[in-house]
């Protein structure tokens, strides 16, 4: 039997993401069982529920791939790392932002190939907002075509990074920070990756980087940027996989400005 083609990927993606949606969007505003997975990184029953539902939906309609979840979610034990396809997904990306009570949070479900991204999924359920790219198809909000803004100035330029729930991290991350702060136009922290990377891919932002992103954080939004013209890499301007841990993303007229940047403070250890 052939494996199903990526048009088909995609739609079983959005179908569980609209699902797995449904339930943070239901939950959205209530009061939560909170537990912490580390000082300040914390997890929700809604993480909880979606991730099962995604887990059990891509089980059960592909029980031979292997499957990540940011909250423990694995495929079947006698296929974990020997197939060629892995489901990365984040049930609620955005976490912080969701607790308490604030939008700026999605489902993401990415599908690797051999380590390549070939589908990605990002749906924000508060703004009814669905993200789809495919390998060599394109990226779509709504069905509608994306485009990475052609903004060549930093100095114009609107960008988003993030912050490590490891506390010791910050302040290295801080001076990042204070370095773009005098170069571009703004720079926005919204406590979602996959929608920060949705939203370079949109052309609402030329840039977006951070240290210390998970595969789960970015599997389908990188592919997004790529389907839409964007650039993707390391800090140091090294091809990027999911498994990397830092990332930066442009519109990719950006790019070299923001990769000199970070090669200063790099630098400057």
């Amino acid at each position: 039997m052939s494996e199903p083609n990526l048009e088909e990927f995609a739609n079983v993606a959005v179908d569980i993401a609209r699902d797995a949606g449904a339930i943070l969007r239901d939950r959205f505003g209530r009061p939560h069982d909170i537990r912490f997975k580390g000082e300040i990184d914390m997890v929700t029953e809604a993480d909880r529920a979606s991730e099962a539902l995604i887990a059990d939906r891509l089980r059960a309609r592909y029980p031979d791939h292997q499957l990540l979840g940011e909250e423990g979610a694995r495929g079947a034990a006698e296929t974990d790392g020997a197939a060629p396809y892995r489901w990365v997904i984040d049930p609620l990306d955005g976490t912080t932002n969701f607790a308490h009570g604030m939008p700026g949070f999605a489902v993401s479900i990415g599908l690797e190939h051999a380590g390549t991204p070939i589908v990605g999924v990002v749906l924000d359920p508060i703004r009814d907002e669905l993200f789809v790219a495919r390998q060599g198809g394109g990226a779509t909000l709504n069905g509608a075509p994306l485009r990475v803004s052609a903004t060549d100035d930093l100095l114009r330029s609107l960008l988003a990074t993030g912050f490590s729930y490891e506390l010791a991290r910050r302040p290295k991350q801080a001076e990042s920070w204070l370095a773009f702060l005098t170069r571009v136009q703004a720079i926005r922290q919204t406590g979602s990756s996959a929608l920060n990377l949705c939203n370079v891919a949109a052309g609402r932002l030329e840039g977006y980087w951070e240290d210390g992103v998970l595969p789960w954080d970015v599997a389908a939004g990188v592919l997004m940027v790529r389907e839409a013209g964007g650039t993707i890499s390391r800090f140091r301007g090294e091809p990027f996989v999911s498994d990397d841990g830092d990332l930066v993303a442009s519109n990719g007229a950006v790019h070299a400005a923001m990769l000199a940047i970070l090669r200063e403070q790099l630098a400057a250890g």
